[in-house]
């Protein structure tokens, strides 16, 4: 909790509505929330450095306070698996980094570099999020990622705080639920790791109601015994 509450003084005297991404996972680390290996570099060398401290493969994101979506200036490098991709890879993010502040006409501020993480496997893709209503306070939403979250809404929520037994109602109700029990010779998930993240972000959002929304998008979760991960997160505060 003390971890968390000093990110959002951090941000809060910068002018920040929303946590940089290391910031995000330093919170997620604190809840207990499992996430791949991660760290910051300020300079290429550095990049490569933690890098390989990391392993292959890895990705980077850009770090700034004056950029929130880095996707949209070109600030994320993924599936990067030697030196040489590492350091071109971060040369590339900055220059675009600038060229996205030229265009927006605001003054990027680089300092901080990239983060880093490792380039996770692939397992089933979920969504966990979370909004808070002005009548109702903060909801938590389950469901599978992809075209099940875009396309058929198949999504599941609850108020939180969220008891184990709410949790594991949400994962068995959305249409999808076979998905993870296991279908057509498919393993079952990892539906207790699951379950651990839900309670792990209810608790969360619980002890810092200043959060205003957050996304753990995507998750992958793995075959049963094998776990999952948190791989991308997003948190916006008040």
């Amino acid at each position: 909790m003390k971890v968390a509450k000093k990110i959002f003084e951090t941000a809060r005297k910068e002018g920040r509505s929303f946590v940089l991404e290391n910031e995000a996972k330093d919170i997620m680390r604190e809840y207990g929330i499992p996430i791949p290996p991660y760290d910051t570099a300020a300079t290429a060398d550095e990049a490569v450095e933690k890098s390989k401290e990391i392993g292959f493969p890895v990705v980077l994101k850009i770090l700034s306070k004056d950029i929130l979506h880095k996707s949209d200036a070109g600030g994320v490098k993924i599936n990067l698996r030697d030196e040489q991709s590492v350091r071109e890879a971060f040369d590339e993010i900055m220059r675009n980094a600038t060229k996205y502040g030229e265009e927006k006409k605001i003054d990027v501020d680089l300092s901080r570099g990239v983060f880093i993480s490792n380039f996770a496997e692939m397992g089933t893709e979920v969504i966990i999020g979370v909004t808070r209503d002005p009548q109702f306070g903060h909801a938590l939403m389950f469901g599978l990622g992809g075209i099940f979250v875009e396309v058929l809404k198949d999504v599941t929520f609850r108020l939180i705080p969220l008891t184990e037994d709410d949790a594991r109602e949400m994962i068995g109700e959305i249409k999808a639920a076979k998905i993870l029990e296991g279908i057509r010779g498919q393993p079952p998930r990892d539906v207790d790791a699951l379950v651990n993240i839900i309670m792990g972000v209810s608790k969360m959002v619980s002890e810092n109601p200043e959060i205003r929304e957050l996304d753990c998008n995507p998750t992958f979760v793995y075959e049963q015994g094998k776990g999952a991960l948190v791989v991308d997160a997003r948190i916006l505060i008040d």
